[in-house]
């Protein structure tokens, strides 16, 4: 990514928030979250989104289709893993741009053929080297200009794991800590 882009980023998890976070670090113009959560996606505009998309697989690429005069975004960031976010990804996908696979893959195959290649999309995703952005981050925390700790929003006892995941789960949190 690169300043001026646009990009969409399809998840409004811990994941995506801190996609968008990023998205804004690195320059991006215009930033499209596609999440349903309210509270989760009011989260995202306050890290830097510019619009917020709700619909999902058609209606959801119509729509970011649409906030883009029809061509859809240089940029899309994957984050939730599963194969239905990357089919919605090449549908907002610009023709030539790229689509980066965030979210940990939860099947096993990837459902791009030949309409897919004709389009001239690049495909392309990992595990994060995470520890090779603290460097470059940690000021950028430390100073006050970003706030990804706010993704955390409910602490539970370390006896308490099971039922912080369920939290989680059913969408009553949004990322949890344990503490001892």
């Amino acid at each position: 990514m690169k300043a001026g882009d646009s990009v969409t980023v399809i998840g409004d998890g811990a994941v995506g928030l801190s996609a968008v976070i990023s998205a804004k670090l690195l320059g991006a113009e215009r930033i499209i979250l596609m999440g349903r959560h309210a509270r989760r996606t009011d989260l995202g505009r306050e890290f830097g989104a510019t619009d917020v998309v709700a619909g999902r697989g058609q209606d959801g690429a119509a729509a970011v289709r649409e906030l883009t005069g029809g061509f859809g975004t240089e940029r899309v960031l994957e984050c939730v893993g599963l194969k239905d976010a990357l089919v919605q990804a090449a549908g907002v996908v610009r023709d030539g741009g790229t689509i980066s696979r965030v979210g940990a893959p939860q099947y096993p195959e990837v459902p791009f053929g030949f309409p897919e290649f004709l389009r001239n999309i690049t495909l392309t995703g990992g595990v994060a080297p995470s520890r090779a952005y603290i460097d470059e981050l940690l000021p950028h925390i430390l100073n006050g200009e970003i706030h990804p700790g706010r993704v955390f929003d409910r602490t539970v006892a370390l006896d308490d794991v099971a039922e912080g995941y369920r939290l989680m789960n059913d969408r009553e949190a949004l990322k949890v800590v344990i503490r001892p």
